[in-house]
């Protein structure tokens, strides 16, 4: 077992975790569209100046990745088991090029599993802001996690 690692009983609720920040291009917003979300106001200005959004925008769902990335690459410490899902999404502003996303969780909840007794489960409420610290996104996840002290076979990563 690596004890550098955060466990389910490392945790605690309310602790809020700023994971960094992720500075969006028009070059990858222009990429991101084209191949996932080619919506016209996401691949052209004249198309997205007639709309609400004034000006290129990035995908909804290239918000929720550039977030994951940012998350992702500042995981390196726990004993993490992947997800189930998210519980709500919301994309509460436009992200522009140009924007500098910052990624901040708190988590809400903690709960050891009742089935699998190797593990256990968390809530995070995920708020990503802009440059100007208004929230562009905001998701509540649900993550498994390792106990440090369960037994059987299932405890070993590795299996």
């Amino acid at each position: 077992m690596n004890d550098n690692l955060v466990y389910f009983e490392d945790l605690e609720v309310g602790k809020e975790t700023y994971f960094g920040a992720y500075p969006v291009t028009r070059e990858e917003v222009l990429d991101f569209a084209r191949k996932y979300d080619p919506q016209p106001f996401h691949l052209s200005d004249e198309a997205a100046a007639k709309t609400h959004f004034g000006r290129i925008s990035a995908s909804g769902w290239h918000s929720c990745a550039m977030a994951m990335s940012v998350i992702a690459r500042n995981l390196t410490g726990q004993a993490g088991l992947g997800s189930p899902g998210v519980d709500e999404l919301r994309w509460l502003k436009p992200v522009y090029p140009g924007d500098t996303l910052h990624v901040r969780g708190t988590i809400v909840e903690k709960t050891p599993s009742r089935s699998k007794p190797f593990m256990g489960s968390f809530r995070t409420e995920t708020v990503v802001a802009n440059q100007d610290e208004v929230p562009v996104l905001r998701f509540t996840s649900i993550a498994l996690i390792r106990r440090r002290d369960a037994e059987g076979p299932s405890a070993d990563p590795t299996v």
